[in-house]
């Protein structure tokens, strides 16, 4: 018999792990001595002393050297794998609805990248298993380092879109522990150098530089770029038509044509509109006078014509109505057209009639609107209903729509509090819109964030206006002819 044991214990790893060699040949390693007792009976030597130095050599302690913690060491396992399936989790759910279904290029590739992370999340997840257990593969520390790092360039990512606007949101209660989450496990892998096992350390730190310049990428993009700055165009026309008389009363009926065309490359979404019909009276002169007081007379009067013989001129709405119901989507190249038809007294007094149709529209390569919602018209003066969708004083007397808009960029959305887009018209007075968080909790909303917001999104105006003279429009009326 060789003088030389037979069984060797080598000294605790800094994890407190010691490696067992029986025979000369690896056996496994053990935490404890239980443990140790079950690789030996294992092997088939159930009954060892391991006490006897002729059986057993310990390295560095003896049988009572194991200083291993298991509580700690299981609860950071968890912790790492806890908080690695928690962001891949939160990554696809962030950039799938980009991947899938975003306008532009660039949105999508930034909702891939999110939506890959996901599996190297989860993988580094399984890998924990083996790293924080007995390490028999050498790569599954750089595997749980590669993902806590791409965990910590997402959540970095998302709280530093959120510091932009500092809103509440409910992803804030998931990526703020998040970060502090990754913040300890990345200190924890650097610490104790996990990536040691790997036997191409230049390619691993290559494919670390690749993933953090891809999140630079998607930080850049979503700060600073904006979704499309393709020019947006809508084609408007109104026109009056011949008018005819009313046999059976006094009065003409004139018909209006109108018609909208869109003409840029993306569709949009009406978010309201509006067309109507003015009748102007004047007073005449025929010395008539055209000075520099007389036309800041009509300024301060709300006039903005002047004319020598012309004063004293006045507007009177005399037809309103919309083109479209808030909400509906115009695509690109769609066009439309209605006709109006209003009637006028034979005998009127107005000497020219002008429409002015008006169009608002948000860009859906912008975002999108919760059409549901948006396109119900609630009367703000039915009980209860102008308290409940708007709380701020512009909406009594109108009809209100009211519905929720996200960014087209999901990456904003999870970042920013709720916004909604909120539109009224009335008869009697021009349509209104605006895009904030404030409409449901009856705040005052700060105009240079509303403004903010509206460019935001994409939200624009188009009106034309078109006049006649109603000597001509009368004298278009066709003879009767004979009964």
């Amino acid at each position: 018999m060789s003088i030389r044991p037979w069984v060797v214990v080598e000294a605790p790893d800094d994890r407190g792990l010691r490696r067992v060699t029986v025979d000369g040949e690896s056996s496994g390693s053990a935490w404890s001595l239980p443990e140790l007792r079950r690789i030996l009976e294992r092997l088939g030597h159930p009954d060892v002393d391991v006490t006897d130095p002729a059986c057993v050599h310990w390295r560095g302690g003896d049988s009572d050297t194991w200083p291993d913690r298991p509580w700690r060491r299981h609860t950071a396992g968890l912790l790492m794998m806890a908080g690695l399936l928690a962001s891949a989790v939160l990554n696809a759910m962030i950039g799938w609805p980009d991947a899938s279904g975003a306008m532009t290029f660039a949105q999508r590739l930034t909702g891939a990248l999110f939506v890959l992370s996901a599996p190297v999340q989860a993988a580094a997840a399984l890998a924990v298993i083996d790293h924080w257990g007995k390490r028999h593969s050498r790569v599954s520390g750089a595997m749980v380092l590669l993902g806590v790092l791409t965990s910590t360039a997402a959540d970095g990512l998302l709280l530093l879109l959120w510091f932009e606007e500092r809103e509440y949101t409910p992803y804030l209660l998931v990526f703020m522990p998040l970060c502090c989450w990754s913040v300890w496990a990345l200190w924890l892998l650097l610490k104790e150098r996990s990536w040691r096992g790997v036997t191409h350390p230049r390619k691993f730190a290559a494919g670390v530089f690749v993933s953090a310049l891809l999140t630079a990428l998607s930080l850049v993009y979503s700060t600073m770029y904006e979704p499309t700055v393709a020019p947006m165009s809508l084609a408007l026309k109104a026109e009056f038509g011949t008018a005819r008389a009313d046999r059976r009363l006094p009065f003409v009926q004139v018909p209006l044509k109108l018609s909208v065309k869109n003409t840029g490359s993306f569709s949009v979404y009406i978010v309201v509109d509006d067309f109507t019909v003015y009748g102007r009276t004047a007073d005449y002169s025929e010395q008539g006078s055209f000075k520099a007081q007389d036309w800041k007379k009509s300024i301060d009067d709300g006039e903005e014509e002047a004319e020598r013989h012309v004063d004293r001129i006045g507007f009177l709405k005399l037809s309103s109505d919309r083109f479209y119901e808030p909400g509906l989507l115009l695509e690109s190249g769609q066009e439309d057209a209605r006709e109006h038809v209003f009637q006028l007294p034979v005998d009127t007094k107005y000497d020219l009639l002008y429409v002015d149709l008006q169009l608002t529209y948000m860009r859906k390569d912008r975002g999108r609107i919760d059409v549901a919602a948006f396109g119900q018209a609630h009367p703000s003066w039915w009980k209860g209903v102008g308290r409940s969708y708007c709380r701020v004083a512009g909406c009594l007397g109108r009809l209100v729509y009211l519905g929720r808009v996200w960014h087209d960029n999901n990456l904003i959305n999870v970042t920013r509090g709720a916004r909604y887009v909120l539109a009224t018209w009335s008869a009697t007075e021009g349509p209104q819109y605006s895009i904030s968080p404030y409409f449901t909790t009856g705040k005052a909303a700060d105009p240079a964030e509303e403004r903010r917001n509206l460019e935001r999104f994409g939200v624009s105006t188009v009106r034309v206006r078109s006049e006649i003279s109603v000597a001509e429009l009368l004298k278009s009326i066709p003879s009767p002819g004979p009964s």
